[in-house]
């Protein structure tokens, strides 16, 4: 049976606010879409709608800046305010250009602006605030798991993303913030290749691959769909979390 990989976005999902009971609308919006979660399935889900339901806003007015942020948003072209943000969110400072600080985030990934942003929220120029990512992604998608499975039946894999630039390439892909039930690094070293040879180093992100996968259809703009079902994928169950995809710093050659 040839191989099949598909990705359901869900239509109509409503907006999300502080307080809601994301897995009730995960279950509500799977049934309004005439699906039925099965075993092996995935959800991956947008880091926003997540950062919404845990009332991850913060208003800038209630920010004060202290003297390094002042100094950063010097250089980066921003409001102080939310520098001093990027700053509580992270563990160090690597890069600052015009328009971008990218900052080792203290979950541990390297993010642009700590992934702080007022894109695809309810905003006023005259009280501006912007949401911050989960305080944990990997308990919100452990969460999310349990809740579904006692909502639905199914041990649902989950996957929660958001997008990443990558170093030496243009754009943007969206990676594995957090994850629950799957192995987010398949490891293969020790396999053999079709030829015989033993694999020496290969060891596919198959929650990034996923998590990009599902972002072509969630879009980036005005499409409104921050879920996705994917079926086939047959990724590895495994409670061992996203930091699984995070290089040891000893490893990073490039900082």
């Amino acid at each position: 049976m040839p191989m099949r990989l598909e990705l359901i976005a869900l239509e109509g999902f409503p907006l999300v606010e502080p307080g809601d009971n994301l897995a009730q609308m995960l279950a509500d919006g799977l049934q309004r879409n005439g699906l039925q979660l099965q075993p092996g399935d995935v959800l991956v889900i947008a880091q926003k709608v997540v950062s919404k339901a845990e009332g991850r806003y913060v208003r800038l007015a209630d920010v004060r800046a202290g003297a390094e942020a002042e100094a950063l948003a010097q250089q980066a072209g921003k409001d102080p305010r939310q520098v001093e943000l990027i700053l509580a969110e992270s563990r160090e400072v690597i890069r600052v250009r015009p328009g971008v600080i990218i900052v080792e985030h203290r979950n541990g990934y390297v993010h642009a602006n700590a992934g702080i942003d007022r894109s695809n929220i309810t905003n006023s120029a005259e009280d501006p605030r912007v949401l911050l990512l989960p305080v944990d992604p990997d308990a919100s998608a452990r969460a999310l798991r349990r809740d579904l499975a006692v909502l639905t039946g199914v041990e649902v894999q989950v996957i929660i993303n958001d997008s990443a630039g990558r170093a030496w390439r243009n754009g943007t892909v969206g990676i594995a913030i957090g994850t629950a039930g799957l192995a987010p690094v398949r490891d293969q070293i020790g396999e053999l290749d079709m030829f015989g040879n033993v694999l020496q180093v290969t060891e596919p992100a198959e929650a990034d691959e996923l998590a990009a996968a599902a972002s072509l259809l969630m879009g980036q703009s005005t499409q409104g769909r921050p879920v996705v079902l994917a079926r086939g994928a047959n990724l590895l169950a495994s409670e061992e979390g996203s930091g699984k995809l995070i290089r040891d710093r000893a490893m990073d050659l490039f900082r």
